[in-house]
């Protein structure tokens, strides 16, 4: 080699090194530049577990809240968020919804025509319309598209069920966000869903096809579930000789399940799966509720878990003006939005789900109408957020602003339901994110000055300088 050669090669190590060595160092200034912890100072903290504190501290660490309270010492690692004007919360809490399943080909026309398709169903033995071993935890991604109104709505978690068929499947507790589905599981299995439906085209073409079928069904598979459970059990303590059970991953799913939801939306259906559900003898929630006005004393005779559906009933953008509304119809549509404050008032435990609600404007909406009839704004927040993880057995870790908690927080300019009231900040699993304006009124993302709901670290020292 020659000497030119060699100089040439030797000057260029040493930039290679020199490119390295400033490399590594700017990855470590971009390291240090992420909160090892975070603050939220003299902010009115809502703990729901709790008196309310007018100037406290939230500390959050590690996706966890380290410590809460007016005399917490703000640690030196930590990145501030001046609290003035805030108001925090813990992050709500979803019911009952499909929040983190994105839509699948079956919702389609195609998915809907290859179902059809398929051969035609004779009878229970067949299984018909049940998924109950079919896991929310393993269909849930980050991917959802609707993820970002949940969030600009202050939802931070939501009680996720598949939704095919009677028996729907494993529903989980999901935070609604991570990198992937299974860094959303929160807990799982919550219970199993059941919806009735009775299907157009009659028995020709669906089985069950009335709703008497779907409740003889619903009763059916419990009845060989306890089969099941006994041959099992009875093979377990003495399999040699014994013919062993025939393995039936549907009984499987429905053993598996801890709790049921039960349909009640209209006062007859109500004081039937009250009924319905105690002849089951398994702990169970009802979900609807809209007419729960017609029987306030069965429910409170029942002191069974409700989850309200925030679709409250309207007419119809496109309805036929020919079509006369009955005077139920129209009491039900007046009646709905008190339900919750006269559950509250009675004592009896409920939370909301969205049921179908898609954005955040529609969201607030909906929640601000039950509190202009009569629910009160504590009622309301514990309804999203400590009510529903005390029904799932969640409380440990949800639901509430508490020492230890997974860190899943709303931080609400103003007072929340208001109308001028914004979302600066939400915490999930301590990612801070930033919803947009256009998202928390309804638009689409992405306008002047929108976010799209994006992950953010914008906090400020003492000082109030933004990092």
């Amino acid at each position: 080699m020659s000497r030119v050669n060699f100089a040439f090669t030797r000057s260029n190590a040493q930039c290679l090194v020199r490119l390295t060595l400033a490399v590594l160092f700017s990855l470590s200034l971009i390291k240090a530049s992420v909160p090892s912890a975070i603050a939220i100072k003299d902010a009115h903290v809502v703990t729901v577990s709790g008196e309310d504190l007018p100037k406290a501290t939230v500390v959050l660490r590690g996706g966890i809240i380290e410590d809460v309270g007016a005399n917490v010492q703000i640690p030196a690692d930590a990145w501030v968020i001046d609290g003035a004007g805030i108001t925090v919360y813990p992050g709500f809490i979803d019911g009952l919804s499909t929040w983190g399943i994105p839509p699948t080909p079956a919702a389609t026309g195609a998915g809907a025509a290859a179902a059809a398709s398929q051969a035609r169903v004779h009878g229970p033995e067949d299984r018909p319309q049940t998924y109950s071993f079919e896991r929310a935890a393993d269909l849930v991604s980050p991917a959802d598209s609707r993820l970002d109104a949940a969030r600009a709505a202050g939802f931070t978690s939501a009680a996720t069920f598949p939704s095919r068929g009677i028996f729907t499947g494993l529903g989980a507790l999901v935070d609604l966000a991570g990198e992937r589905g299974r860094d959303m599981v929160v807990a799982q299995p919550l219970g199993q869903q059941i919806s009735i439906r009775t299907g157009a085209g009659g028995f020709s073409r669906t089985f069950p096809g009335s709703l008497m079928g779907n409740i003889s069904y619903v009763r059916q598979l419990f009845l060989d579930l306890d089969q099941y459970q006994q041959a099992k059990k009875i093979y377990t303590e003495n399999p040699v000789g014994t013919h062993r059970p025939e393995y039936d991953h549907a009984l499987e799913g429905l053993a598996e399940s801890p709790r049921l939801l039960m349909p009640a939306v209209e006062t007859q259906q109500i004081q039937r799966m009250v009924l319905f559900g105690a002849e089951l003898k398994r702990p169970f929630i009802l979900y609807g509720l809209h007419e729960a006005y017609g029987c306030m004393d069965a429910l409170k005779q029942a002191k069974v878990p409700l989850l309200v559906s925030l679709k409250w009933p309207e007419k119809p953008r496109d309805a036929d003006p020919a079509d006369i509304p009955t005077d139920r119809v129209l009491t039900m549509r007046a009646e709905a939005p008190a339900v919750p404050g006269m559950l509250a008032k009675a004592g009896l435990k409920f939370g909301f789900y969205s049921d179908g609600v898609a954005t955040a404007s529609d969201l607030k909406k909906a929640l601000k109408k039950a509190v202009d009839a009569g629910l009160s704004r504590a009622d309301a927040v514990r309804a999203l957020t400590l009510s529903v993880a005390e029904m799932y057995g969640v409380s440990d870790r949800v639901g509430s602003i508490d020492k230890g908690k997974i860190a899943n927080l709303v931080l609400v300019k103003g007072q929340v339901f208001d109308d001028k009231s914004t979302i600066e900040y939400l915490f999930i699993d301590g990612q801070q994110f930033t919803p947009s304006k256009e998202l928390q009124q309804g638009l689409p993302a992405g306008g002047p000055g929108g976010r799209g709901g994006a992950p953010s670290i914008e906090a400020t020292d003492d000082e109030g300088v933004q990092h």
